[in-house]
């Protein structure tokens, strides 16, 4: 294949190349079998008519769009290849040349990755990050785990205060009518957990079970629902019952029903063991982010905008999958938060400058540091991933295909460098604070 390489810009070079007269008549004739039943012509069943008459009614031309997408892909790759260019970023295609009888002529504006000046990446310097888990942190989860574990029971006092959880019927109106989403029967409310609009959950204080209670409040300048955004709603509140939580009590019985352990000792200990490996787990991450902040700071790099554009393009689309798993749809999410697809791109664009930032910066060290990954780096993490998945490592790698391993290999390359990083990193220990005169009291 003849492909012609020419600089147009900075990160942006223009190829042109060809796919022969042959292999585009052999990708019009697929595009034939796979469009025949599309083509009416009278005279002939749907389905049947020659690819020979379609084109005397409808010209050639009718195929060319499936023809260039079934040919394009692997003229591009090839072509990238002769050029020995490394894409960056979507190309933009352009058709130049296309007649019967001749090569289809291509161009593709390619955005190349930048050139990366690296700064000082060994040795940075960085002050110990410590999360260390004390008994009273323990204490505190086990606090949270037995109100998770409490039942409501009735007050004893008959006036609703804050903590209480009350039962209740409401109708939401504004200017006199009511509106969609402002109606709930038998809800049970906690009084101070800020779940309902400000000020309504307030009015409910003092009040008893059985009595019917005028709530006036105005909905937030920002609520979701713009065409109730700062407006005055008057809720009708029935109060059916008024409640408090009664939490279980801390002992062998307790740990037994909320763990596996049959003492509230062993369930404590295990906890705290818990505890701590997650804290590790966080000094670890948050160690590794600051190093490499600050070796991605030290850096220079200008990212091309196609870039960017790509990256934040992923990222909403990544941010919609996400939206689906939880039952939501994306069209619906713009809705109640009143953005749209161009102010959420916006808003994922310093993110996506950052990773693209941090990505180009850690390729330039594994190449300067010269870090290779190993045949048997790659199936020690095959392995790990198989065991994840409770899958055999063969079969694995059988499902794996060749975009997958080099990905694997990426991401191990990168594993490698910032465990580099982090290891010749001079981490010292902050020296501790004198303390105040009030803390000296309170001691």
């Amino acid at each position: 294949m003849a492909v012609k390489s020419e600089q147009v810009e900075k990160n942006l070079v223009k190829l042109t190349f060809e796919v022969s007269s042959d292999d585009f008549a052999k990708a019009i004739n697929r595009a034939y079998t796979k469009n025949a039943k599309k083509y009416t012509v009278p005279g002939f069943r749907k389905g049947k008519v020659p690819k020979s008459v379609i084109v005397k009614y409808y010209t050639e031309a009718v195929f060319y769009d499936d023809a260039i997408n079934d040919v394009l892909p692997d003229a591009y790759e090839a072509a990238l290849k002769e050029a020995d260019v490394e894409p960056a970023a979507r190309p933009e295609f352009d058709v130049e040349e296309i007649k019967e009888g001749k090569p289809v002529v291509f161009t593709a504006l390619v955005t190349t990755k930048p050139e990366v000046e690296l700064g000082e990446y060994l040795g940075i310097k960085l002050n110990k990050i410590e999360h260390n888990v004390t008994d009273k942190d323990v204490d505190a989860e086990i606090k949270a785990t037995q109100a998770k574990n409490a039942r409501l029971i009735p007050a004893n006092e008959k006036k609703i205060k804050k903590g209480n959880t009350v039962t209740i019927d409401f109708v939401g109106s504004v200017d006199g009518v009511e509106f969609e989403g402002g109606k709930g029967e038998n809800y049970d409310l906690e009084i101070g957990s800020n779940t309902f609009i400000p000020g309504f959950e307030e009015q409910l204080v003092g009040k008893k079970a059985g009595e019917e209670v005028d709530v006036n409040v105005t909905f937030p300048e920002e609520y979701h629902a713009t065409e109730l955004a700062g407006k005055e709603a008057l809720f009708k509140v029935t109060i059916h019952e008024n409640k408090v939580k009664e939490l279980p009590e801390l002992n062998d019985d307790f740990a037994s029903e909320v763990s596996e352990f049959e003492t509230l000792d062993e369930y404590k200990a295990n906890l705290k063991e818990k505890m701590q490996k997650a804290a590790e787990d966080k000094v670890k991450t948050e160690t590794e982010n600051a190093v490499v902040d600050k070796v991605v700071e030290n850096a220079k790099v200008e990212i091309p905008e196609a870039m960017i554009k790509d990256q934040t393009d992923r990222m909403v689309q990544d941010f919609a999958q996400r939206l689906q798993y939880q039952g939501l749809d994306i069209n619906q999410y713009m809705q109640y938060t009143g953005s749209n697809v161009e102010t959420m791109k916006e808003s994922f664009k310093p993110q996506a400058e950052k990773q693209l930032k941090t990505t180009l910066v850690l390729e330039a060290i594994t190449k300067a540091e010269g870090i290779d990954v190993t045949d048997e780096e790659v199936n020690d993490k095959i392995c790990e991933m198989a065991k994840q998945y409770n899958m055999e490592a063969d079969k694995l790698k059988e499902l794996m295909k060749e975009n997958d391993i080099d990905n694997l290999k990426e991401e191990i390359a990168m594993n490698k460098v910032i465990d580099m990083l982090v290891n010749k990193a001079k981490i010292t220990k902050p020296r501790a604070k004198k303390a105040t005169t009030e803390e000296k009291k309170e001691k």
